[in-house]
């Protein structure tokens, strides 16, 4: 029963998928099957409106090598498909040459003597396998499945290497904002130790004040070098992405530029078709067709074969006498060839391509599986990313009146240092979560592009 389930379910996946490639089901993608043209095309990036990030990922899709070996891939699948095609034509070949034998003629009798022959001849060869049985068709099927494969793997490199890029690329910017807020804080911080150091001078506040605050200005200096590691870090990431010398980047990269727009429409719910046409998904659904063929091949081995074989040639001593009427000989023998018994060794191929067929629907089915997770994860992670900023922004600018009103109060000696202390580090720690929610909300919603694919189109609900 859990066999004839599973069954069903896998092949009702396979079936929505099918269709939803196809067009008979509503298709809100933007991608079908792939190619790098269509690929390109999707340029999901360009809406965080960053140039910047639009340069990264298009040297990264003219530069990685990891998107050349995928291109590279899909010209092997292609000769793939060639040469399986080439079992539609005859197979001819030509020789041509000179013989000359000596027989022994003792094996006739003592006195018997050798007899020398030596001649020209030309020729040539030819066989033909008629597909009567549709292997050859199948061959074909199958070596297309496979470059469509390959097809789809290069897609789903595509589209990784453009989450990568724009992830690292987020992150960078990530770091140079807390770089940034801890900048303005030692700023601030050190106007604040010469606050104390003033009043304690003027005997209006003891040594502990400027101890405290030289604790927060230097623990907050101390930060800036660990930021500067991250950055550099990070930026020679996207030098290996790119493909380039960490050093080509470091003017272009290294200067502060402001996050990219978190704030996009996105998907309350991905439908499966958008899902069928992530590009491992689709590659996994053309590996079950792949091995559907390969299962097709091993049973019609089981069958007969048909071929035509003939040759025609000419032999003369003399290789003037090549072309005479009496040098010429032809065969000419159809052949229909059946295996009776061969150890077993095509019933073993059958239930392997069987077996495979099998493993593939499984992979397929946990791909699906998978995507559909990947995607309801990113969908919920982006909303509640949203939500939390929305939190944050408030406790920031609160943390802020904190700060000034602490301050305030200190300077006027109403109020202990102590309160200024925590104040400081509740605002630097509470930006700095700000930060890198906004970040994480980005984050959030690249993994939502490369969980459907590359994109969306703005009225899915």
């Amino acid at each position: 029963m859990m066999t004839r389930t599973k069954t069903i379910f896998i092949a009702g996946v396979i079936i929505l998928c099918h269709f939803a490639a196809s067009g008979s089901l509503p298709a809100d993608s933007i991608l079908g099957e792939y190619t790098s043209e269509e690929i390109d095309d999707v340029k999901w990036w360009t809406r965080f409106g960053d140039p910047m990030l639009d340069s990264l990922v298009r040297i990264v899709q003219e530069r990685n090598y990891d998107l050349a070996i995928a291109a590279k891939r899909i010209d092997i699948a292609r000769e793939g498909v060639r040469s399986a095609r080439a079992g539609y034509y005859p197979q001819i070949d030509i020789s041509g040459g000179w013989t000359r034998n000596r027989a022994a003629g003792a094996i006739e009798g003592r006195d018997v003597p050798a007899a020398v022959t030596s001649y020209w001849n030309a020729g040539a060869t030819m066989r033909w396998e008629v597909d009567v049985f549709g292997k050859i068709r199948a061959s074909v099927r199958q070596s297309q499945s496979e470059l469509r494969v390959s097809r789809a793997e290069y897609a789903s490199v595509m589209v990784s290497l453009q989450a990568q890029i724009a992830t690292a690329y987020v992150n960078l910017r990530t770091y140079q904002a807390e770089m940034k807020i801890a900048e303005n804080h030692t700023e601030n911080q050190l106007k604040v130790v010469h606050i104390t150091e003033a009043r304690h001078k003027a005997g209006l506040a003891s040594m502990l004040d400027v101890a405290q605050a030289k604790t927060v200005y230097y623990s907050t200096v101390a930060s800036i070098p660990l930021l500067e590691t991250s950055i550099r870090s990070t930026i020679n990431s996207i030098a290996v992405l790119l493909g380039e010398q960490p050093s080509n980047l470091y003017a272009m990269l290294g200067t502060p530029r402001p996050m990219p727009d978190h704030a996009q429409m996105v998907p309350k719910n991905v439908p499966l078709d958008l899902i069928c046409r992530r590009p491992d998904v689709v590659a996994a659904r053309q590996s079950v067709a792949s091995a559907a063929d390969a299962l097709g091949i091993a049973r019609k081995d089981y069958l007969p074969t048909l071929s035509l074989n003939g040759s025609i040639g000419t032999s003369a001593h003399n290789g003037s006498d090549l072309f005479s009427k009496n040098s010429f000989a032809y065969t000419v023998a159809p052949t229909l060839s059946w295996t009776l018994f061969d150890g077993f060794a095509r019933r073993s191929a059958t239930a392997e391509a069987k077996l495979r067929l099998e493993s593939e629907m499984d992979s397929y089915n946990q791909t699906v599986l998978t995507a559909v997770g990947e995607a309801d994860n990113a969908v919920s992670a982006y909303s509640n990313e949203l939500e939390y900023m929305k939190s944050l922004e408030e406790v920031v600018n609160q943390s802020n009146e904190a700060q000034n009103l602490s301050l305030d109060l200190y300077k006027r000696g109403l109020s202990a240092f102590s309160n200024v202390v925590d104040a400081q580090l509740n605002l630097l720690e509470y930006q700095n979560s700000l930060v890198v929610a906004k970040g994480d909300a980005i984050v959030s919603l690249i993994n939502l592009y490369k969980a459907v694919g590359g994109g969306w189109i703005n009225d899915i609900e």
